[in-house]
């Protein structure tokens, strides 16, 4: 198998990450709920790994870390805890329905939304952005990169401008977290939502939202026990049991502790150039292919390690199967949950094929997988 899927999921996970779960399996204790040896052993596995997220992304305060299922979850809870009728959000066409769904409700619910056109293969429209805002202007959330093209946006400018206007930065870093360097102490993002099985490389079930001090306290999505002021009805109202009623998923965040434990040994550095000239090797052999037609820009350095593509008019999912059945090749195919991101490319009807490479991925193995498209592309068209 030639796995070329890690925007999906990432595979494999580093050596450590499964021994870490089966031992927090293995703690016998719910954190946070009892005083005994093995509940506060579990306790403080999580507040270690929090402590770790928190230095991972350059913020002072381990309470901001919020525990999360996935990123879904995260933005979810940003949106709903902050956003009410009359407010007015900003975002973009190349949103993930992790961003797009929850607006669609919000809206519906009186929130106004204005999304801006974002092209992929275009300059970003800066002039359509800064006539967006309007008095009402609460929140500018866009993905960091497109999990689609895997364009990056310019983050920190459209952070700066949201602030300029009085507005908060909500940043899905779904694509981009355990890969490109997020510091939050010095990046104009507000609210940081993230995956911890996609780029960081942990268990799937995990993920996070980092909420800085200037933000009002969030509206809870759940509301139950959190293993503190258990004597009052009422939710708590400090970080991080506020937003974290339930029993926390340990055992993931045991493993998710274990690949940051790896992605700092390795280094970012050297795991993003990795991944891009990975991903320059591909785009180079791809667009040479006849027939074949690249999303995204032929330029490694400005996107995450992500290549869309498709061959004639075949279907990206008939092509994505035969690459599968013929080579072994693990791809993604389809509109990747993100319909106006194809929109805006004019591929709806038709999606895209999806290769995605991690570090892991080898060049002897991209080298394979461009033998086997450009089969396909002779064979097929």
């Amino acid at each position: 198998m030639i796995y070329l899927d890690n925007a999906a999921t990432t595979w494999p996970k580093p050596t450590g990450v499964q021994q870490a779960m089966l031992e927090a399996l293995n703690l016998g204790g719910n954190a946070g709920r009892g005083g005994h040896a093995a509940s506060l052993k579990a306790q403080r596995l999580v507040h270690q790994v929090r402590e770790d997220l928190c230095r991972f992304f350059g913020t002072d305060d381990p309470t901001q870390v919020i525990f999360t299922h996935n990123a879904t979850h995260a933005l979810n809870q940003a949106l709903f805890g902050l956003l009410q009728p009359g407010d007015h959000v900003i975002t973009s066409s190349l949103e993930h329905n992790a961003v797009t769904r929850p607006l669609k409700v919000l809206a519906d619910q009186g929130v106004e939304v204005t999304e801006i056109m974002v092209h992929p293969d275009q300059e970003f429209p800066w002039a359509e952005l800064d006539q967006a805002f309007q008095g009402n202007t609460k929140l500018v959330v866009t993905v960091h990169a497109s999990n689609v093209t895997g364009t990056l946006l310019p983050v920190e400018q459209i952070g700066r401008i949201a602030h300029r206007h009085g507005a908060l930065y909500l940043l899905d870093a779904s694509q981009t977290a355990g890969v490109f360097p997020l510091d939050l102490g010095q990046l104009p993002v507000d609210l940081l939502a993230f995956p911890g099985h996609k780029g960081l490389l942990g268990p799937q079930g995990t993920g996070g939202l980092i909420v800085k001090s200037k933000v009002k306290p969030l509206k809870p999505l759940l509301y139950g026990g959190t293993g503190s002021v258990s004597e009052s009805d009422e939710q708590p109202d400090f970080l991080p049991d506020a937003l974290e009623s339930g029993t926390l998923n340990v055992v993931g965040i045991a493993g998710l502790g274990a690949a940051m434990s790896y992605l700092k040994a390795q280094g970012l550095k050297q795991i993003q150039e990795r991944e891009q000239a990975l991903c320059q090797r591909l785009i180079d052999g791809l667009k040479e292919i006849p027939h074949l037609i690249l999303y995204g820009g032929f330029r490694a350095s400005s996107k995450a390690s992500i290549v869309s593509f498709n061959i004639g008019d075949l279907d990206s999912t008939f092509v994505a199967y035969t690459l599968e059945q013929t080579a072994g090749i693990v791809a993604r195919a389809g509109l990747h949950c993100a319909p106006h991101a194809h929109k805006t490319l004019g591929t709806l009807e038709q999606g895209t094929v999806r290769f995605s490479p991690s570090h892991f991925t080898t060049e002897a193995e991209i080298d394979r997988t461009l033998e086997a498209v450009k089969t396909v592309a002779r064979d097929l068209v």
